[in-house]
């Protein structure tokens, strides 16, 4: 397959940010590729989307065969051509995980796999697909999907923040090796509503309250195109590396209170 296309894939593409930005970058005219555990999302998205242009295989990103099975699929999908962007998006969501001293390791690791590991074992394999795109003197870029709890908890979230902070430190580890052929930039995405962009039972559309949109100070709450725009700019910005960007409206660098 060799069309002139750019070529994304994305981890957790099925629901929420994910599904936001496959759908974006395929409507900017990429090949998108997608990986996620849910096949019935998977199944969703193959109805929408055309399989010349969209390659959506069903991965446990935090395992190691099951990572390098998908790239072995993808190299005949792509053939010689290259990989020009990865997003790193996969992780259990719900970011709760009840006292520390009831967390069992098996939990923990949960959430530590789905995030952090599976960004290390999935850029591990893309690599030599983004290094193809940088020697043919296009722009190669890896985004991590962090968050801002990375630098602020709430309570009893250590296995996500965690997983997040240890994503941070990947980003910029990454970033400093792999220059200047590759890319490397994190987004913290803040509060954002994932849930109109949901597989079709799960789907909903929340009636948020004046507070919840009042503590950003840019009067709502987020939307999933607000993490797809921003990981359009970080690929195509080509002096930022090394970083990590708040998507949050603003949400932390306010001051709240409770009242």
């Amino acid at each position: 397959m060799q069309d002139g296309k750019q070529t994304i894939v994305i981890t957790g593409a099925g629901n929420g940010i994910g599904r936001a930005a496959l759908m974006h970058f395929h409507g900017l005219g990429w090949r998108v590729v997608g990986l996620d555990l849910d096949e019935e999302a998977l199944g969703e998205l193959r109805d929408t989307l055309p399989g010349d242009t969209a390659l959506l295989l069903a991965c446990d990103v935090g395992k190691e065969k099951p990572v390098a099975k998908a790239f072995e699929k993808i190299a005949d999908w792509i053939g010689e051509d290259a990989i020009h962007c990865l997003v790193n998006n996969s992780g259990i969501a719900d970011p709760y995980s009840g006292p520390l001293e009831d967390l069992s390791l098996e939990k923990w690791q949960a959430w530590i796999d789905a995030s952090l590991t599976a960004a290390f074992l999935v850029s591990r394999s893309a690599i030599p697909f983004l290094r193809r795109a940088a020697g043919n003197g296009d722009s190669a870029s890896v985004v991590n999907i962090s968050s801002t709890r990375a630098v602020m908890s709430e309570p009893e979230s250590y296995a996500y923040a965690s997983a997040k902070g240890g994503l941070d430190a990947l980003t910029h580890a990454m970033a400093v090796t792999l220059g200047p052929d590759i890319r490397v930039n994190a987004i913290r995405p803040g509060w954002i509503e994932t849930g109109p962009w949901q597989k079709k039972e799960d789907r909903s559309n929340p009636d948020h309250r004046d507070i919840d949109r009042d503590q950003h100070p840019v009067g709502r709450i987020g939307e999933p195109q607000d993490i797809a725009e921003a990981i359009q700019y970080l690929h195509e910005a080509g002096f930022v590396t090394g970083q990590h960007l708040n998507v949050d409206g603003g949400m932390t660098v306010k001051m709240i209170y409770e009242h």
